[in-house]
């Protein structure tokens, strides 16, 4: 197991800086909106994605202040279609799972989950608990379902990425995806979320992130 883990990360290293080259070869939009690879968090997610096939994706600078500024002023920052374009990761922790579940191996019923939202709704867990209640044929009880935000740092921890930076790209853990269904109808289907630093925003176009994350997608969310 140990050399395996050596080797994806030569393997990612690898990619990056194919990456990289390819990137300095190309027209500012293509990968990512600056002419260059700046930090290592953009190299490595420009890898995982390019590696698994994602071409239409930017990587986007924005201020310190970003989230100071109303949706609005985001939208514009970033270039989104609408503010329903802008969207957050969050990591759910069931506080009622059994002892035995401790981790992620099993999808269906995962100790952590990682939700992809809008900001512009209003998330329900309850929506959530009741989709993996069903995901399970209702054959585990529903008192065992209990989903609450993890804390900054089971979320640090789990993705490797701060608070205001978290992605569900390139995670530390393979924590199973949640993809909000009004996401996966927004026309243009080109959404942004965060991008592993605070100030990194990454833009993808959502058919190419289906494919790529594969994640559940639930009605969890209202306007």
């Amino acid at each position: 197991m140990e050399e395996l883990t050596d080797l994806k990360e030569i393997q990612t290293r690898i990619l990056q800086r194919i990456t990289e080259l390819q990137i300095s070869l190309l027209p500012d939009h293509h990968f990512s909106a600056s002419a260059a690879i700046a930090t290592p968090t953009e190299g490595r997610l420009s890898a995982v994605l390019h590696s698994n096939g994602v071409k239409d994706f930017v990587l986007k600078r924005a201020s310190s202040d970003y989230y100071d500024l109303p949706l609005e002023t985001r939208r514009d920052v970033l270039g989104a279609a609408s503010i329903h374009h802008l969207c957050k990761s969050i990591v759910l922790v069931n506080t009622q799972a059994p002892s035995n579940v401790i981790d992620c191996s099993d999808l269906n019923y995962s100790k952590y989950y990682v939700v992809v939202v809008q900001y512009t709704a209003r998330f329900s867990a309850e929506a959530v608990k009741n989709f993996l209640y069903a995901l399970n044929n209702r054959q585990i009880p529903k008192k065992k379902f209990n989903m609450r935000l993890a804390s900054d740092e089971i979320s640090a921890k789990l993705t490797g990425y701060e608070h205001n930076a978290v992605t569900c790209i390139g995670m530390k853990t393979d924590i199973p995806v949640i993809l909000d269904e009004a996401m996966a109808k927004l026309n243009p289907n080109f959404f942004w979320l965060g991008g592993g630093e605070i100030d990194l925003k990454l833009g993808i176009r959502t058919s190419e992130f289906i494919d790529f994350v594969k994640p559940f997608i639930v009605n969890c969310s209202g306007t």
